[in-house]
């Protein structure tokens, strides 16, 4: 969130800080002073916990440039490290342009008739060569440690199945009920006020909040991927092929993601909607769940053509 309200701020000083006077009234614009400056900088301050409300939503916004707030471990040390690559990044380029400057201006031609002959520094060659290497270093340590966390499954408390079809998504509870149901995308003629279209889903996957969950993906019809960017997962759902991922959310809400696998022609329509509620909350849910799917059989159901119609035309 750190990253997000930065930039808010910034932009709101940019827009409103540095043009205090508007050119459409033809008055020459002052210079910039104290109170000019300050009073957007109170303006961008106080707008950033209405931003960061609406973030926690875990849905993509309008004009998004920062990653989605965090609602997993995992994520969150996701997030750690994109900040940490973001200023060791930042601090190359910043060092390097102010060097090439300096060079430019230091050792141009009207400066230097006559130039050095040096060709070597061996203070210079080694800072060259350790420096780049403790910048991997720094890199690399946390990078795996990241890697290891997010392949390293502990013990699970419950799991889930993901089944990627042409297109849509289906869910298996294998330890609270063995039922089984379809997630179908809601047609945009069925959107109602306050949900997200491309996003929504008939029926959303529901999980209890501070549960360690072992999620099962696989397909069965061409390579599909689950992926939910506010928990920071992503896994291919591959054909005759069981991969496994895990989640702990750490807060209650709803959370979108999509297919992040190009599948074919319905590639775009399939959401995947995921409710986080308390535990209590999971389990009466988990009963009424276990009796409204009680009659489906196969999670092989035939896709409506409603969604169908959401697709463009195949072109021959």
């Amino acid at each position: 969130m750190g990253c997000e309200s930065f930039r808010i701020v910034i932009i709101s000083l940019i827009l409103l800080g540095l043009y205090p006077d508007s050119p459409a009234t033809g008055e020459r614009m002052k210079p910039m002073r104290f109170g000019n400056f300050a009073k957007p900088f109170l303006i961008a301050l106080s707008a950033i916990p209405v931003f960061a409300v609406a973030a926690l939503a875990g849905v993509p916004k309008p004009w998004q440039t920062g990653l989605q707030p965090s609602a997993t471990p995992v994520m969150t040390d996701i997030t750690a490290f994109h900040d940490l690559l973001l200023v060791i990044i930042t601090t190359i380029v910043i060092f390097v342009t102010c060097l090439l400057l300096y060079i430019m201006w230091r050792f141009s031609a009207s400066r230097n008739p006559q130039p050095s002959r040096n060709t070597h520094n061996s203070l210079l060659e080694v800072l060259w060569t350790v420096i780049p290497v403790v910048i991997l270093v720094t890199i690399a340590v946390p990078s795996f440690k990241l890697l290891y966390k997010q392949d390293t499954i502990p013990k699970a408390d419950m799991t889930i199945k993901a089944i990627g079809h042409q297109w849509y998504w289906s869910y298996e509870y294998p330890d609270n009920g063995k039922f089984t149901f379809d997630a179908q995308m809601v047609p945009d003629d069925e959107i109602k006020k306050g949900q997200h279209r491309l996003l929504e889903t008939d029926n959303a996957i529901v999980l209890p909040v501070n549960t360690t969950i072992r999620v099962i993906v696989t397909a069965d019809s061409v390579i599909h991927a689950w992926a939910v960017p506010a928990f920071g997962t992503k896994i291919d759902a591959v054909p005759g092929r069981l991969n496994e991922t895990w989640i702990k959310v750490e807060r209650k809400g709803t959370f979108y993601g999509q297919c992040s696998e190009l599948c074919g022609v319905n590639h775009a329509f399939m959401p995947i909607k995921v409710r986080v509620v308390s535990k209590s909350a999971f389990r009466s849910w988990a009963a009424r769940a276990k009796k409204k799917f009680a009659a489906i059989e196969s999670p092989d159901a035939e896709q409506p053509a409603s969604v169908l119609a959401q697709a463009p035309a195949q072109t021959q």
